[in-house]
């Protein structure tokens, strides 16, 4: 063990907020990780690392040292992908973190595919809606279906997510379908929530005019799935991502609503830090997502 690996614990220790969380995420004792920061800050004869009870900060010379250490660590990851240059040889973990309807519908076929392919990996999912800080977690990738604006993270676009405003036949037949926007103030609405807060509707009609709706919906909850299952029983309209609903569209338990007017598209991305290197493992996976799903997803080519 050499400098090298003192260099990737000091960098973890950083990322991770501290020694014991930087075990955790290595794997070792908290005393195998404090011992590597000490061997190394007497290597360099300087400290890296002001400690207290609850967390480390940096010193001007830590600073320094783990800029350049991570322009090191990733030279060094750079160097063996290049010299391995075996797709078929893929090793080591990959920790990932995906949204849960999505993740669970979607990525487990894929990554299924994925992980017969190179079985030497070992891959940690975190399946949830809550979106997670990739330093503090030591999170490799994660897939996020939003507009981005975080520009702390690079991003690479996995495919596009359609949305649409869909009802059950048998609720229409009986509440009548809606003609315009102001019609929906009559229905009963259903309304996707994970901040609790309920976003507006944003629709656009067939001249390119934007239109708002703020829904007072009768249900609400943080799930797609539900949402969906819940609407197939007939309680009402709501906004659904099609790669949830595009089974029951297609089969026809679910019709779209108003369908002059068209919701804007999101898009499903694969995100990283901006300061790390992405593995070899990561980006051949993110290029197999990508072709995989494309710009026309099976689920829409269905609807």
């Amino acid at each position: 063990m050499g400098q090298l690996e003192d260099m990737q614990a000091f960098v973890c220790v950083v990322e991770a907020g501290g020694i014991s969380h930087a075990a955790d995420q290595l794997g070792v004792a908290k005393s195998a990780v404090s011992r590597r920061l000490s061997t190394l800050e007497a290597r360099l004869g300087t400290t890296l690392l002001k400690r207290t009870t609850r967390r480390s900060s940096l010193t001007d010379a830590g600073q320094h040292y783990y800029e350049r250490s991570l322009r090191v660590i990733d030279e060094v990851a750079e160097l063996n992908a290049i010299t391995t240059g075996n797709d078929d040889a893929l090793a080591g973990a990959l920790r990932l973190a995906a949204p849960l309807s999505f993740g669970l519908s979607h990525l487990t076929p894929a990554i299924d595919i994925f992980a017969r392919k190179h079985p030497d990996l070992t891959i940690h999912i975190n399946f949830s809606d809550r979106q997670v800080d990739l330093v503090q977690e030591g999170v490799d990738l994660a897939f996020r279906i939003a507009d981005l604006k975080d520009s702390t993270l690079k991003a690479r676009r996995i495919t596009p997510i359609r949305l649409r405003l869909c009802a059950s036949p048998n609720y229409l037949k009986q509440q009548g379908s809606p003609r315009t926007l102001e019609d929906l103030k009559k229905h009963r609405l259903l309304s996707y929530d994970s901040s609790g807060s309920i976003l507006p509707w944003k629709l656009v009609d067939a001249e390119g005019r934007e239109h708002i709706v703020h829904p007072e919906a009768k249900l609400i909850a943080n799930n797609g799935e539900f949402l969906r299952d819940m609407g197939i029983a007939d309680h009402g309209i709501f906004i659904s991502p099609t790669f949830i609903s595009w089974e029951a569209l297609a089969k026809g338990d679910l019709v779209q609503v108003l369908p002059d007017y068209r919701i804007p598209s999101i898009n499903a991305y694969a995100v990283y830090p901006q300061t790390r290197y992405l593995p070899q493992r990561a980006r051949l996976l993110i290029d197999f997502l990508v072709s995989r799903f494309g710009d026309n997803p099976y689920w829409d080519q269905h609807i």
